[in-house]
């Protein structure tokens, strides 16, 4: 299988609420909400809207890309879901019509490009999608040094009486690429869920904003606006469009 834009939905629309609920969706809301600046807010990667659905009921008018009809599909099921406007296709290319006051990317899905050229001009796709001044938010995990000096591994991420989640994953340091296999395996049988991320240290991530004309305004360890560190796991950054970009 080669895994495109569209490969993360198909392989987990239908149970990815259930899994993949990282805890911070509503300090998430709140921080976007009150980094918008305006009433109209783009989320890059809109997924089943755990993030634009909230942000909508605080009357933003949240339009949305996705690369997956699947992830779409789950995102109409919901209470205001089908009242969302969702462009269909690739986030590095695809974007609605119009400029907006803010956009986001969240929960390390920036590495779900897979090369450096695809991230780039996902951070080119944002900027022409912002009105002068915008501004444009990412979450990403830190890379871990110790991690990534490894070849491969593999750890256990769920045990229960019934089920078991391992993970398995090959890490090419040339390509900056983890290539992941999920292996699910129950009562009913395995399933492999396959990942792959080409994940990027936070230096080249503002080098990739600053050649789409975009500049880091704000950049903390967490979605409470934590400090950022050498000890941050993560970070949430804040890029700003430069006038006349």
């Amino acid at each position: 299988m080669k895994f495109g834009p569209e490969t993360f939905g198909e392989l987990n629309a239908e149970d990815y609420d259930a899994l993949h609920d990282p805890g911070t969706t509503e300090d998430a809301v709140q921080l976007i909400a009150e980094l918008s600046g305006g009433p109209r807010i783009l989320e890059f990667a809109i997924g089943t809207g755990r993030v634009a659905l909230p942000l909508a009921a605080r009357g933003f008018d949240v339009s949305g890309i996705e690369a997956s009809p699947d992830m779409v599909a789950k995102l109409r099921e919901k209470p205001g879901g089908a009242d969302l406007p969702v462009v269909i296709g690739d986030m590095a290319e695809m974007r609605p019509e119009g400029e907006f006051d803010h956009a986001f990317l969240v929960f390390n899905t920036l590495f779900n490009l897979t090369s450096q050229e695809a991230q780039v001009k996902c951070f080119a796709n944002a900027a022409a999608s912002l009105r002068p001044g915008g501004t444009f938010l990412i979450e990403t995990f830190v890379p871990d040094a110790e991690r990534t000096r490894a070849q491969q591994s593999v750890r256990a991420l769920r045990v229960g009486f019934s089920s078991v989640l391992l993970e398995a994953v090959v890490h090419d340091a040339v390509a900056q690429r983890f290539d992941f296999q999920r292996v699910r395996i129950t009562e009913d049988g395995t399933r492999l869920v396959p990942l792959v991320m080409r994940y990027a240290w936070p230096a080249e991530i503002d080098l990739m904003a600053r050649l789409a004309g975009l500049r880091l305004a704000h950049r903390w360890g967490g979605w409470k606006r934590e400090p950022f560190t050498a000890e941050s796991r993560m970070h949430v950054s804040v890029y700003e469009k430069v006038s006349g970009s």
